[in-house]
């Protein structure tokens, strides 16, 4: 598809300004259209398909996240529009086949994994549960409404969405005795499936809301994914702001008020954890029984990202114990070599770090020089090939894993237009 005018000169001013070299330019550009040239179809049915890069399906979080950039352009700029609100639309129909899937054919196909143990549908390429997955979908439409001004994607399929991820996510509140959810996947790594027979080690009912998988697609170890309960808590802010602002819709308003108040309050009561060195900080993962788990990963959502995901402020004092943590030796998931530290994944080998968690890092920043550091690293990581990648080897950049991967190409987009765009348009 072909930019706007406008689009086409603000990025050009914006790659002018970051830029030292005609390389690091080409490598912004490069990054920010690869969305948009290697990864979307627009579809004759009025919605976008955006695939994940190397793997040929469409995950909710990945998409949403592959096209965040494009927001603060689309307000004048028509065909980002499109590309925007069909992606909404098409994320939306997929949440009513089935809202416990976590990546989506183009057509129904059976592309995918066929052999895992769970509800099968044509549609669906995997159905490992995430919370993320349904958050992500509502917090672009929320986002692309606020930086557009339209509400038009709020049609009757998104509100009867919106109802069934609260009915969702009420019921995993009660999972060991309400869901009907489970995943198996026989001949697979433990990080693959769910242990107790597909429903996951036990959890006590707390108020939080279960998710049987990370952002990384990995298994939890304990069921309440904290960073992926605070991004709930926010989702379902948003939807109470459309219910108000849109729909006019009192009874939904109110039961997303109710449930997010309960897991925040629950988020409170059982997510954060006394550390000796670092006082009270945000965990990981818990059960309700008191195991907690104390890590983090780079994929999103993350600890780091909390202020990202619009939870709490940069300033906070939990948040602010929390980003120490996780960015120092003590998460075993934090990783040092010759070219570059930062946080990794268990999802890729041992010792990698994650591009998407570098440009987090600057993303959450409240200093320009953090994140002209992070910025810079990205660009010296890139392995001689212009484009970021899942994961490299901090001692030799050259070795990476996926070659085409377009969120980390997006989150790098979004890092310089933070620094270098909306910083000037204030």
């Amino acid at each position: 598809m072909n930019l706007a005018p406008e689009t086409i000169t603000s990025v050009a001013r914006t790659a002018d300004k970051f830029s030292v070299n005609e390389n690091q330019k080409k490598m912004f550009i490069n990054c920010f259209l690869s969305t948009l040239n290697t990864t979307t179809r627009i579809i004759d049915d009025n919605t976008t398909f955006i695939f994940t890069g190397d793997i040929p399906a469409m995950w909710l979080r990945d998409s949403s996240a592959q096209v965040r950039h494009y927001i603060p352009f689309a307000r004048t700029d028509h065909g980002l529009q499109r590309v925007i609100e069909g992606l909404i639309r098409r994320q939306i129909n997929y949440i009513h086949i089935d809202p416990y899937a976590n990546a989506f054919n183009e057509e129904p196909n059976n592309n995918g994994f066929r052999d895992d143990i769970t509800l099968q549908n044509p549609w669906v390429w995997e159905r490992k549960y995430e919370i993320d997955s349904l958050c992500y979908p509502i917090s672009l439409a929320w986002q692309y409404w606020k930086a557009t001004g339209i509400s038009s994607i709020f049609d009757e399929n998104f509100r009867h969405a919106a109802a069934l991820i609260l009915d969702l996510w009420t019921t995993e509140q009660h999972h060991p005795t309400q869901s009907r959810y489970s995943f198996i996947r026989n001949n697979a790594p433990e990080s693959d499936t769910l242990t107790n027979g597909g429903k996951g080690a036990p959890v006590k009912e707390t108020g939080l809301t279960w998710s049987g998988f990370r952002p990384s697609d990995d298994a939890c170890k304990y069921g309440y994914l904290i960073p992926s309960n605070m991004f709930a808590v926010v989702v379902l802010r948003y939807i109470g702001n459309i219910c108000e602002s849109v729909w006019n819709d009192e009874q939904l308003y109110q039961k997303a008020r109710h449930l997010e108040q309960t897991i925040d309050a629950a988020i409170h009561r059982h997510g954060i954890i006394k550390h000796p060195d670092y006082g009270s900080i945000y965990a990981y993962e818990v059960d309700g029984f008191g195991n907690y788990l104390l890590m983090d990963d780079a994929n999103i959502p993350s600890l780091l990202s909390i202020p990202y995901l619009g939870y709490t402020t940069y300033d906070d004092q939990i948040y602010q114990n929390t980003r120490r943590f996780v960015l120092s030796k003590d998460n075993p998931c934090f990783y040092t070599g010759k070219f570059a530290k930062g946080i990794g994944s268990p999802h890729t080998p041992n010792g990698n770090v994650w591009p998407i968690g570098l440009a987090m890092q600057g993303l959450t920043s409240s200093s320009a020089d953090e994140m002209d550091q992070m910025i810079e690293l990205l660009i010296n990581t890139d392995g001689s090939t212009g484009a970021m990648h899942e994961s490299f080897h901090p001692d030799n950049p050259d070795i990476f894993t996926r070659s085409w991967f377009a969120w980390a190409d997006s989150l790098f987009a979004e890092l310089i237009i933070k620094r270098y765009y909306e910083a000037e348009r204030g």
